[in-house]
């Protein structure tokens, strides 16, 4: 039976960085399993023709310029020692709020925001300012803290509730779990990383940075086994487990297991009930268009577009929100240049309608999203649907098809694991359900929780655990 010291569920953004640092953390037998046969996880890529598109990926956030301080994506390339010139990032032109009573724009250039605030609410710029400066000094990465409701938080800071509404809704559809609300920590978290870091994209979108950590790992001496399932993890009752069985029979030891998988998949793995995790009820549409030409390069890199009066994040009573959406446009970053227009638009959605429908009518629902999608292009950026050259239309059983994510929950389960600690003594989460979200917090999560378990202080190779 082969016998790992290591072994990692999930060739995902987590599970590739725990296994780097695995390695450089002076483990030998370090092996990652994925039961797809490209890595990436929820952020990764597929290809149709000799187009190539992201999944997941919108924009990479945190952005960072070499040199500056305590930024996390430097901290991150620290770690992994990933060269930061290699991921040729390239950054977002602008992204807006847009809501029936106004528009907020920012960039990577964390005075924007507070800008276009005090254009639109001037009697609410105090607040900001003392939110900035509260979440300046508050430690949005400690594991201890419980749930803080960041909707009462805000009404300490702000007495108008649009504006409230407005800040929320790109940190809401960008990261949490819970419907129309979030953890403060994880707000603290989105807020610094979006509004004042901001967006950029890898030139060649997510695969360039898949690609390097696929490098990274290998170089290292980590083995990867790809179309390899994990069918169960054997424990016989006892405290930690035993073995790992896959789908093609074979049966592993491991010392120490990290899975990615998400917290109730996790538990189906060990046979194990899990009454205190609810299935996460947020999934989504979206639509992916290409266009012939550049016709909207003067749009937003993202618009975050709610037509209602307030940010609607909670599973729609239809089939999917067409008032609410993410609109992005991947190729609309400075100094990229491309021939043809390339638009992502995500919606809320309700799997359990979804689910129920007959083959006949989920195709005709999908062409609905096509169709939504496209007259809000038409409406809010004059794109002229007649030069669309491509389309393709993902829902909540794509999500959950592709992913593992039971109800297509791309954002797991509401509650976190903030340690990744579980019943099993070396049984650790990783990933979307331990709390950190998005291209950056994955890779923060696979290398804080090898810090974490993994640290070995005899070895030749060891690294300062918590640098992050």
């Amino acid at each position: 039976m082969p016998q790992f010291d290591v072994v990692i569920i999930g060739a995902g953004m987590s599970g590739l960085a725990a296994g780097i640092r695995a390695k450089m953390l002076g483990h030998e037998n370090v092996a990652i399993v994925e039961r797809h046969t490209i890595a990436g996880g929820l952020n990764s890529y597929y290809q149709r023709g000799k187009r190539q598109f992201d999944v997941g990926l919108h924009a990479l956030t945190n952005f960072a310029r070499l040199g500056e301080k305590n930024r996390p994506l430097l901290k991150i390339c620290k770690q992994l020692r990933i060269p930061y010139d290699r991921l040729q990032l390239k950054e977002q032109r602008f992204s807006s709020i847009q809501f029936p009573f106004g528009e907020i724009n920012f960039t990577n250039n964390k005075q924007d925001l507070i800008t276009s605030v005090e254009r639109l609410f001037p009697d609410e710029i105090r607040g900001l300012h003392g939110l900035i400066e509260y979440l300046s000094q508050f430690n949005e990465t400690d594991l201890e803290r419980p749930f803080i409701s960041t909707r009462q938080e805000l009404t300490h800071f702000f007495n108008n509730q649009n504006l409230i509404e407005m800040l929320l809704w790109p940190l809401l559809i960008y990261g949490s779990a819970c419907e129309d609300d979030m953890d403060f920590g994880q707000f603290a978290i989105m807020f610094k990383a979006i509004y004042q870091e901001g967006f950029a994209r890898p030139l060649g979108g997510v695969r360039t940075i898949i690609d390097l950590l696929l490098e990274r790992f290998k170089m290292l001496g980590g083995e990867i086994f790809f179309k390899k399932e994990v069918k169960a993890l054997h424990h016989d009752n006892q405290s930690c487990i035993q073995s790992l069985e896959f789908k093609d029979g074979e049966t592993w030891q491991a010392t120490m297991i990290f899975s990615s998988v998400g917290q109730n998949e996790t538990w189906q793995l060990t046979k194990k009930n899990n009454a205190l995790a609810p299935i996460g009820r947020m999934s989504f549409t979206e639509a992916i268009f290409v266009f012939d030409s550049l016709t909207a390069a003067q749009s937003p890199t993202i618009a975050f577009y709610s037509g209602h009066a307030s940010a609607q994040y909670h599973r729609p009573e239809m089939l999917f929100d067409k008032e609410s959406a993410v609109i992005c446009f991947p190729n609309n970053y400075t100094d990229c240049e491309y021939k043809e227009t390339v638009v992502r638009i995500t919606h809320p959605a309700n799997y359990d309608l979804w689910k129920n429908l007959s083959p006949q009518a989920y195709r005709k629902e999908k062409e609905n999203v096509k169709e939504a999608g496209l007259a809000l292009l038409s409406k809010n950026y004059g794109v002229d649907a007649t030069r669309l050259l491509f389309h393709d239309v993902f829902t909540p059983l794509t999500v959950e098809r592709y992913t593992g994510h039971q109800a297509g929950a791309v954002y797991g389960s509401p509650h976190k694991i903030k340690n990744g600690a579980t019943p099993f003594s070396n049984l650790f989460l990783i990933g979307t359900d331990q709390g950190f979200l998005g291209v950056v917090g994955a890779l923060l999560s696979g290398i804080s929780m090898a810090n974490l378990y993994l640290f070995k202080p005899t070895s030749h190779q060891m690294q300062v655990p918590n640098e992050l």
